[in-house]
């Protein structure tokens, strides 16, 4: 499921353009709006960044350029 849900956001494929061998697209748009609800992927991001930070693998300095016109 994570390897079709990563291949529709990498590629912007329509969910259900999605290749056969990644199996029902149904099924992994579902998951993806499980996941989403039950926190389940802010919990993975959060470790995934405080995994990274621990390895010094962050730069927390941030350069935002905006432009209004």
């Amino acid at each position: 499921m994570i390897d079709a849900i990563a291949f529709k956001y990498r590629t912007g494929t329509p969910w259900m353009d999605l290749p056969e061998h990644f199996g029902s697209w149904k099924g992994a748009h579902n998951r993806l709006r499980m996941w989403a609800a039950d926190g389940t992927w802010e919990k993975v991001f959060t470790a995934l960044l405080a995994q990274a930070d621990t390895e010094g693998d962050l730069d927390w300095v941030v350069a935002v350029d905006s432009t209004i016109v």
